[in-house]
């Protein structure tokens, strides 16, 4: 539990550093936009403000999903990190929109646009720093399942790619003098921008709807597979739910139908330890444990088994499609 808090109070002080640097890099690319007029420019300004107001609700869902679970919430306050992640995605697709309706219209009502050299320096600086705080930020959300983190510092190094390619559009425009570059690099990186916002919406979307991870589903399946105890004759129903950074996994362990209450607690617990050593330490397992049936003897690899009722056949390899369905193999 320890290690957990901690780990809480390491990702809501990288947040407050993403906010802190956020508010100081838009204001660079402000004053970026100041002296350049330019509209690709403007494109990176703009979407610094959806950074800091993401980034601050991103922080506030951080703070509220490390809260302990109470009466009235008892998986936790993780969720709320969905809801962040799709504000977040929202205000990233609106502002992309936002420029490229802004750029077509300059493109037939061109204006001129002055120092660009210093624009291209304040630009170039931002998009760095925004890389790096985009790296450390996903970084760390991977290793602590923090969507709003991942989500976050994909936002922040997407910025830093738009921001690159606006820097080549503007080395364009200062060397040829074609004002209309400007607004056609805009629109480009104004569409690319939408599509990182509904990238990341519908990463939200599905963690809301509680939408089945088959990549992490086949991980456990395949550990479970290379660690079978004789006891474990078959797991079915496997289900995996996501609140904030932590998981909740249900399934149905079918053990010898004559084990006592506290044997097959053990095999449950077995069940618990191998997934938190090999997935991930801090997954909740809720194990509902079924008595095997007559049709479980033919996959039993129980070798010393006096109720036996049909031989014994083959071992199987627990199929994925049977592990996520409510069916036992061998039925």
């Amino acid at each position: 539990m320890r290690k957990i808090l901690q780990r809480q109070s390491d990702n809501v002080r990288l947040q407050l550093l993403v906010v802190v640097v956020g508010v100081l890099l838009m204001v660079a690319k402000f004053v970026a936009y100041y002296l350049t007029s330019s509209n690709a420019i403007l494109t990176d300004a703009l979407e610094s403000i959806i950074n800091v107001v993401a980034g601050t609700v991103s922080l506030y869902s951080l703070i509220l999903s490390a809260r302990p679970r109470d009466l009235n919430h008892p998986y936790g306050h993780g969720k709320i990190e969905f809801v962040a992640a799709t504000l977040e995605g929202s205000l990233i697709v609106v502002a992309g929109g936002a420029i490229i309706l802004k750029s077509v219209y300059n493109l037939f009502d061109p204006h001129e646009l002055t120092r660009l050299d210093i624009g291209i320096y304040l630009t170039a600086g931002s998009g760095i720093v925004n890389y790096v705080i985009g790296y450390i930020t996903e970084r760390r959300g991977n290793l602590s399942n923090s969507l709003v983190l991942v989500a976050g510092g994909k936002h922040l190094k997407t910025d830093a790619y738009s921001t690159a390619g606006i820097i080549v559009g503007l080395l364009l425009i200062y060397i040829t003098g074609e004002i209309w570059l400007d607004s056609a690099v805009a629109i480009i990186f104004g569409a690319f921008i939408c599509y990182t916002g509904f990238r990341i919406l519908r990463t939200a979307l599905a963690g809301i709807m509680d939408e089945a991870d088959y990549e992490l589903l086949k991980r456990i399946v395949r550990v479970l597979n290379e660690n079978r105890r004789e006891n474990w004759i078959d797991i079915h129903n496997l289900r995996v739910i996501k609140y904030g950074n932590t998981l909740h996994i249900d399934c149905h362990l079918t053990v010898p139908w004559y084990l006592t209450v506290l044997q097959a607690h053990e095999e449950v617990e077995a069940v618990g330890e191998l997934v938190k050593e090999k997935i991930d330490p801090d997954i909740e397992l809720f194990v509902h444990t079924d008595p095997c049936v007559e049709a479980s003897c033919t996959v039993c690899t129980k070798r010393v088994c006096e109720v036996r009722r049909k031989p014994f056949r083959h071992r199987i390899e627990w199929d994925f499609d049977k592990v996520i369905a409510d069916k036992k193999h061998g039925e």
